[in-house]
């Protein structure tokens, strides 16, 4: 990998989202807006330079986002790239006092995502979902018939994030060499199928909840609905909204690793707070995309 792809993936991945993904969880109490201590159980890092370096309080560790995973699951640098680079879009949670800060939709959002034309049978990004991720026409064309995909550049999709009114707040960006959100974006939730619907689908990434729409066959009630990697403030508000519904049943429907299960527990503790059923839906692969190709 070349210097500057290096210093790109420095640039996009936080050593906060990390140790999230690794079920570490902030100290409040103990952190500042300069250094933010995470803990899970014995184990202690604080997180500094607004999260582009970290140190081990406890030993003489310290370093970048690429020597955390080094240190935290003892691989060398050539995998902990891979790590690092699988956690691109992934927003850690915020401490309380950045909250209020929490960033809003850049207002010429919703007019990129107009000026994108929509995937048709054929086209680049058609033929991505389709030929290369196996998505099904039927879950395609639904998806575009809700508004909820966009051709992005060189044959990448853009997958919708909407608040509660239906307002395009950002998008996902995947391709066959690209993975992102857009930029001046915020982060929602992806939503495919009816919004009155009971049982709530929660993945990771839209394709993983596009991919899980093809293998159900869209099923009637069914919510499909991607978090994007991340948890923000405006996230975790959508999914209590619908959460608190009555008859909601909240499936954790995240990916068969570390990070899905560290996922899958927030969507319990949501779900029993709100009042809502919960259930653990975990796919036979790494993920629901794979599971989707692995079955055709």
């Amino acid at each position: 990998m070349k210097k500057a792809e290096l210093e790109e993936l420095r640039e996009k991945v936080a050593c906060g989202a990390v140790l999230e993904s690794a079920g570490f969880a902030v100290d409040l109490k103990e952190s500042t807006r300069r250094a933010v201590k995470y803990r899970r159980g014995g184990d202690i890092i604080i997180v500094i330079h607004d999260g582009k370096g970290w140190f081990d309080p406890l030993s003489d560790a310290k370093g970048d986002v690429f020597r955390l995973v080094e240190h935290l699951d003892g691989l060398p640098f050539a995998a902990a790239l891979y790590v690092v680079a699988d956690l691109i879009g992934f927003t850690p949670s915020e401490p309380a006092w950045t909250q209020s800060r929490e960033k809003t939709p850049d207002t010429t959002v919703s007019k990129r995502w107009q000026k994108r034309r929509k995937p048709w049978r054929g086209s680049a990004t058609w033929r991505y979902l389709c030929d290369i991720r196996g998505i099904m026409d039927p879950v395609l064309r639904q998806a575009i018939a809700e508004d909820a995909l966009r051709e992005g550049p060189q044959g990448s999709m853009w997958a919708a994030h909407k608040d509660d009114r239906g307002q395009i707040t950002g998008w996902e960006e995947r391709g066959p060499e690209w993975r992102g959100f857009a930029n001046g974006g915020a982060k929602v939730l992806f939503r495919l199928g009816p919004a009155d619907a009971t049982r709530l689908c929660v993945a990771e990434a839209a394709i993983d909840a596009m991919s899980l729409a093809a293998i159900e066959q869209c099923r009637p009630g069914s919510l499909y609905l991607s978090t994007g990697g991340g948890w923000s403030p405006s996230t975790d508000a959508a999914l209590r909204g619908l959460a608190a519904r009555p008859d909601v049943l909240m499936v954790a429907a995240t990916d068969a690793n570390s990070q899905g299960e560290t996922f899958a527990e927030r969507l319990r503790v949501l779900a029993e707070e709100e009042g809502s059923n919960w259930q653990r839906l975990r796919p036979p692969s790494d993920d629901w995309n794979a599971s989707l190709k692995w079955k055709e």
